[in-house]
């Protein structure tokens, strides 16, 4: 990525100057520059170039799966069109990705920053690169200059209604973690973000993580974790009961 850019801002030094300009090269030409960078890089006899890179240079096959559920990364989801058929709710979906911030449209001094992005999944395809497969998700993302705010509590609440730039949907499946929706109490267009953790797999069964469940607020402090043998619970509101060991059931066992 770092490299394309370098060569964007080469061969356009005048036009590379606005930063909001070069992103866009960057998007549109990066394809085609990949694939004849590889192609120069394989007429050399001792390349470094690895053989994932190679079949991601030759481009996926154009037939494409569509699925409506897909589970990675300890998440299970669903596309929204499956969602609203459903009792459940899995095509929720937050990314965090480095993005570049604007104050105004004149800007001349944008800053790139990480931010926190959420959408809904609308698309689940399976690109296939003949020896791999790589999983994306096609996503309505929430704009969020006035589409996602924290209220007071530290409580992330989203409008669903507002919709981000239609011409950057995409995200591979493994950068995804998943979130929930929930109609805000006091009504109006606003919606809870409430965030989980990945599903713990053991021997097939799965259990939720809840103990490592992180607060739904960010203002909120999140339980102590009380995990000590030595704590006694001891009610000191009323008087106790002795009760004398039974030992005249225990059975010896006989050593070998």
């Amino acid at each position: 990525m770092c490299e394309h850019l370098s060569f964007v801002r080469t061969l356009h030094p005048m036009k590379a100057k606005n930063e909001k300009w070069l992103q866009a090269e960057h998007k549109r030409s990066f394809s085609s520059w990949f694939k004849r960078t590889i192609k120069t890089e394989l007429a050399r006899p001792k390349n470094t170039i690895s053989q994932q890179i190679r079949w991601l240079a030759h481009e996926p096959k154009r037939e494409v799966l569509n699925y409506s559920g897909y589970g990675i990364g300890g998440y299970y989801y669903n596309t929204s069109d499956h969602d609203s058929r459903s009792t459940t709710q899995n095509s929720g979906v937050m990314v965090e990705a480095e993005s570049l911030h604007m104050s105004t449209a004149k800007d001349k001094n944008p800053i790139y920053a990480n931010m926190l992005y959420y959408g809904v999944i609308e698309d689940i395809w399976e690109l296939n690169y003949t020896q791999f497969k790589i999983p994306v998700f096609r996503c309505k993302w929430v704009d969020n200059k006035g589409g996602v705010k924290v209220d007071e509590n530290g409580f992330t609440l989203v409008d669903l209604n507002k919709v981000g730039d239609p011409n950057d949907q995409f995200i591979f499946a493994s950068q995804a973690k998943q979130v929930f929706y929930v109609n805000d109490p006091n009504g109006g267009r606003w919606s809870v973000v409430l965030t989980t953790k990945p599903k713990l797999y053991d021997r097939g069964d799965v259990c939720d993580n809840i103990k490592e469940t992180p607060s739904f607020s960010r203002g909120l402090p999140e339980s102590e974790d009380i995990d000590n043998e030595d704590v006694a619970y001891v009610r000191e509101d009323c008087e106790g009961i002795y009760v004398e060991e039974d030992t005249t059931s225990r059975k010896k066992r006989k050593r070998t």
